[in-house]
């Protein structure tokens, strides 16, 4: 089989991976508009169990992966100088490029063949796709392939009204931090967590008003990360914040979107990762969501062998409930921070009661004991002893991984479990 990746970001080089190991005789080619080892972005948020599907699959990037793996552990939420309010969970995360230079390096070895800085903008003009049994057009929230046939693949987008800038700083933050401040403009707030030894990622979000009352977008790079390392001096303890886009004359803010398709294929062309669907940033599942995507369709794949169309459906079948499901809650997260000022100008605003509605703000998780662990957890021994009790649990499960490395091969499916679907930045991830 000839299979062609239009794009070289985590999705389809483990896609490639994946697919490599089932089936050592498939022809894979991968175009990369980029130069080898240039990526945007800063992280790669998880939880255990994409460890534990990593090693079914490929223990020996697995092992790579774990060991460039940072931990955020517990939650904080402080609202101004009001007293902090504590949520329990950990999370994992590791830099983006260190993952791109794992995956990189192991789709090479495995004999995929890799091409740099080559753009794809036309399949049916390029000689290269003619006679490809299958396009996996892993292009990012963008994707050129995707928007050039929109109404083939249904495509649909969601976006939000708050502005954001996804920034980095040199602090090394150890539980992962919701700060929320007062501005003359009115409300702006950080969602902070440790990403590497050297670095944690701020992501910085406020409503239309206050991005325009403090003339955010009007301000160069450099003004605006003056200002917010003004407003946010208490929790950056004199670290600096680091922006990717320097150059720029003015700041760009974002607008979280979520992107649908109806459908992820057409004809031998399928949409991967954030080409076939993306989630708001609050819920940190790009990533995790296009690894689940490439160990899917690699098995699709290797098992309907030279029926692509059947392979396709089956990719499509397996993958849309979980997708439909993140994406129904991160939509709940993305319109619960476009209230956020009106719950924290609420005259009766208790920093315990926000913070509990911030860790229930995708509309799940509803059972009433969960309510009397979180008053339980603001209390600094039972804190304590919870912190413990999660520490423990985190270790069994690194010994469970251990203990079964390799027992599991190539086509060990991933299937997420409840906290892990929507872990990440912003969501509690133990019970």
């Amino acid at each position: 089989m000839e299979i062609v990746c239009v794009g070289g970001g985590p999705a389809a080089l483990y896609f490639a991976i994946c697919a490599k190991l089932r089936k050592p005789e498939y022809r894979i080619r991968l175009f990369e508009r980029r130069p080898e080892g240039v990526t945007f972005g800063w992280g790669f948020g998880f939880w255990d169990d994409v460890l534990t599907s990593l090693y079914a699959n490929d223990p020996v990037s697995a092992r790579q992966i774990e060991a460039a793996t940072g931990l955020w552990d517990g939650i904080e939420v402080q609202v101004g100088d009001r007293p902090t309010a504590y949520l329990g969970g950990y999370g994992l995360s590791m830099g983006r490029r260190r993952l791109l230079e794992i995956l990189v390096a192991r789709a090479r070895e495995l004999g995929v063949e890799l091409h740099f800085e080559r753009e794809v903008t036309d399949l049916s003009n390029d000689s290269e796709f003619a006679d490809a049994d299958l396009v996996v057009a892993s292009d990012g929230i963008n994707s050129g392939v995707r928007e050039a046939d929109q109404q083939a693949f249904g495509t649909a987008v969601d976006t939000g009204r708050n502005y954001y800038l996804w920034l980095g700083t040199e602090k090394l933050f150890g539980p992962f931090q919701y700060v929320f401040e007062p501005t003359e403009a009115g409300w702006i707030w950080l969602h902070c967590y440790y990403l590497d030894e050297h670095r944690s990622t701020c992501v910085v979000e406020c409503p239309p008003q206050t991005w325009h009352g403090l003339g955010l977008g009007e301000l160069s790079p450099q003004e605006c990360l003056k200002t917010l390392e003004g407003i946010f001096h208490r929790q950056l303890d004199g670290h600096r914040l680091i922006s990717q886009v320097d150059e720029a004359g003015t700041v760009t803010g974002l607008h979280g979107k979520q992107v649908r398709n109806a459908r992820w294929y057409r004809g031998n062309v399928a949409l991967l990762g954030d080409a076939a669907h993306t989630t708001h940033f609050s819920v940190g599942s790009g990533t995790r969501l296009a690894i689940g995507d490439a160990v899917a369709l690699a098995e699709a794949v290797t098992t309907h062998g030279d029926d692509v169309p059947a392979a396709l459906r089956a990719y499509d079948a397996t993958r849309r409930p979980e997708i439909d499901r993140v994406q129904r809650q991160a939509l709940h997260s993305m319109r619960f921070l476009e209230r956020v000022p009106q719950l924290l100008d609420a005259p009766d605003m208790d920093p315990v009661q926000f913070a509990y509605a911030v860790s229930r703000r995708l509309g799940s998780r509803d059972e009433k004991w969960r309510y009397y662990m979180h008053l339980a957890t603001q209390v600094r021994l039972l804190r304590t002893v919870r912190h413990k009790l999660t520490t423990a649990r985190r270790m069994r499960r690194e010994r469970q991984r251990a203990k079964s490395e390799g027992c599991a091969g190539p086509g060990a499916a991933w299937e997420p479990t409840r906290e892990s679907a929507v872990q990440g930045p912003g969501r509690e991830g133990t019970r």
